[in-house]
């Protein structure tokens, strides 16, 4: 790992906050399960909260890969007492710091992208850990005309369209699915943008989401085939050498 990495500290305080967004993991784990196979990559792993939901004894091996050494002791922790299975490892540092010994069958990044400066760099450096057939799973925050104060205060550079994530992704992956989810929590987040301005959504605010609107979005988004949403959701997949 580098120094840099070693001092790293996470600006956001959201993790806790969304950990309990049951309906809304729930949602994209459905839609990203079948490329989560093998070795898999996670980088940005926060405190755990993916990685408990996605990191199951399907795969063989899973990597949480963290920048900030505190958030990387909680995740220690949790495989320590079993909460997190016992084939999955942390790594602090990031994928620049990273020495890779072997290549994955897929590597992830949800809701961590738009905290990368150099995005393009980033999804190299991740297209190059891949194996071939392997895939790369890239789930962010939708649209920049949605770009709040609580995206300023979680460390957010930008948010993506579909042309923008496209854009970053080299021309050894192939596209497998790019789409738009939760519909009815971009209207929630475009009230925030034109009246509420907030740094921070209260718990209640993020049940009501997970709780009310999500399950709308669950049965809207098909129906508008994945053309509006707040997150935007990349699957790709790396060519045969």
């Amino acid at each position: 790992m580098t120094d840099s990495s070693m001092q790293y500290s996470y600006v956001g305080t959201e993790l806790e906050l969304f950990r309990q967004a049951h309906n809304w993991k729930s949602y994209f784990t459905r839609l990203i399960k079948p490329y989560l196979q093998g070795d898999v990559l996670e980088v940005g792993a926060g405190i755990g909260a993916t990685t408990e939901i996605l990191c199951k004894y399907s795969q063989a091996n899973w990597v949480c890969l963290e920048p900030d050494p505190s958030l990387a002791n909680v995740i220690n922790a949790a495989i320590a007492t079993a909460y997190l299975p016992p084939h999955c490892e942390i790594r602090v540092g990031n994928l620049e710091s990273l020495k890779v010994e072997k290549a994955f069958d897929s590597v992830i990044y949800i809701d961590v992208l738009e905290h990368i400066e150099n995005d393009s760099l980033e999804i190299g450096l991740a297209s190059k850990a891949l194996r071939p057939g392997g895939c790369l799973v890239i789930l962010a925050p939708a649209h920049q005309w949605l770009f709040t104060p609580f995206d300023l205060a979680v460390g957010h550079y930008r948010r993506y369209n579909k042309q923008m994530l496209y854009s970053i992704v080299p021309n050894t992956l192939e596209c497998v699915s790019l789409k738009y989810l939760d519909c009815i929590g971009l209207m929630a987040s475009l009230g925030n943008r034109i009246i509420l301005k907030q740094k921070m959504p209260t718990s209640k605010q993020v049940k009501l989401w997970d709780q009310a609107m999500v399950p709308l979005s669950i049965k809207l988004d098909p129906l508008l085939r994945y053309s509006l949403g707040k997150s935007v959701l990349g699957i790709w997949r790396k060519k045969d050498e």
